[in-house]
């Protein structure tokens, strides 16, 4: 028995329900940090069991598919990437999470220092996951794509923080707690690049069944021209 547009239908409709919820988990985390909001950061960690919740539901949902339509094909990808998609959202929310156990830590110390780059990278990291899903939704590989391509941009970042935190380091020893605490928020924050990254990636796969993962930047310079 084929696939049916309704089973799509809900598919789709949980995988957005949820990158909604991840988004507003990344967007409030960081804000929790650069407003010193510790009510916002105690909300994002007590709303991760919607999120995980989810994670358990489009699971099932994608494992019944199998087992009663019997996929093959386009069927078979788009059901085992929107399983992956859900796996990489829910690991997405578990950072936001330390992002904003560490803000909650940091809020109760003098601020070491005007965040300019943590938001940028919460921001670029938001659209990321964004632009990801909409990938998958509509099945545009170019989108997907271009996703990859940003994953540099926090990467950047990242190096630009560590660099900076480094120097502040050096300077006082004192700041050295403080100092590592925002080092692993930008660390969150890169990883949920990557994982926006593997969403791009499967939605490549599923589109094209080509592997992206792992080209080296020059080759996906004209890949979106290409698939």
């Amino acid at each position: 028995m084929p696939v049916r547009e309704e089973d799509y239908r809900r598919l789709k409709e949980d995988l957005l329900q949820m990158a909604g919820l991840v988004q507003t988990a990344i967007r409030e985390s960081v804000r929790s940090l650069f407003e010193r909001d510790s009510a916002a950061a105690k909300a994002v960690i007590e709303g991760d069991g919607r999120i995980n919740a989810y994670d358990v539901k489009i699971d099932e949902e994608c494992t019944e598919l199998i087992a009663l339509r019997q996929p093959m094909g386009r069927d078979l990808r788009f059901i085992t990437t929107g399983m992956k998609i859900a796996t990489d959202l829910e690991r997405i929310a578990d950072n936001a999470v330390n992002i904003a156990e560490r803000a909650l830590e940091l809020n109760e110390e003098p601020a070491l220092k005007p965040y300019v780059d943590i938001p940028r990278m919460g921001e670029i990291s938001g659209e990321m996951v964004k632009d990801a899903i909409d990938a998958f939704i509509n099945g545009d590989t170019e989108l997907a794509i271009r996703v990859v391509k940003k994953d540099d941009e926090i990467d950047d970042l990242n190096e630009a923080v560590l660099l900076d935190l480094t120097f502040i380091m050096t300077q006082d020893p004192a700041t050295v707690s403080r100092a590592m605490k925002v080092s692993y928020i930008s660390k969150y924050l890169e990883r949920i690049g990557d994982h926006a990254t593997n969403i791009a990636e499967m939605v490549v796969y599923m589109v094209k069944g080509r592997i992206i993962r792992h080209m080296h930047p020059e080759d996906l310079r004209d890949l979106d021209k290409q698939v």
